[in-house]
């Protein structure tokens, strides 16, 4: 078998599944596809990747990078995204710096933000060789 075939489903951690179903389906505008067997929202397009929520009850989540969407217009898409609600982080250390949110690299564009649910996020448009077409 050839995973690399076959379409995943990232799980995020969600404390309140009605204010990150609200979240991702209002701010981020991701299409809802209904509920798991279990009970958990779904997210995605038609054979494409999915975005399940699963309630945890000890408001465990990930300190890093949790999800990462490819973006064609990283500015375009934060200032789209920042007039939908969502708020970006901004930083100032010696490896990572942002200007108006946007990190710069030789390789990309990122964009940080977290979730209502505290769960870190991110956009990114690769630079030169390794742009694509894609679109959040």
């Amino acid at each position: 078998m050839n995973l690399a075939l076959k379409s995943a489903t990232t799980i995020l951690p969600v404390d309140d599944p009605a204010r990150a179903r609200s979240f991702y389906e209002q701010k981020l505008g991701l299409p809802h596809r209904g509920m798991t067997w279990d009970g958990n929202d779904l997210f995605g397009n038609d054979g494409g990747p999915m975005l399940q929520l699963m309630p945890v009850k000890d408001g465990k989540h990930s300190e890093h990078t949790a999800l990462s969407f490819e973006v064609s217009d990283i500015e375009r898409a934060v200032e789209e995204m920042e007039a939908n609600g969502v708020e970006f982080q901004d930083y100032d250390l010696p490896d990572l710096k942002t200007d108006h949110h946007i990190c710069t690299t030789d390789d990309e564009k990122c964009a940080w933000f977290m979730d209502s649910e505290h769960n870190v996020l991110c956009i990114h448009q690769p630079l030169g060789a390794n742009q694509v077409e894609y679109q959040l």
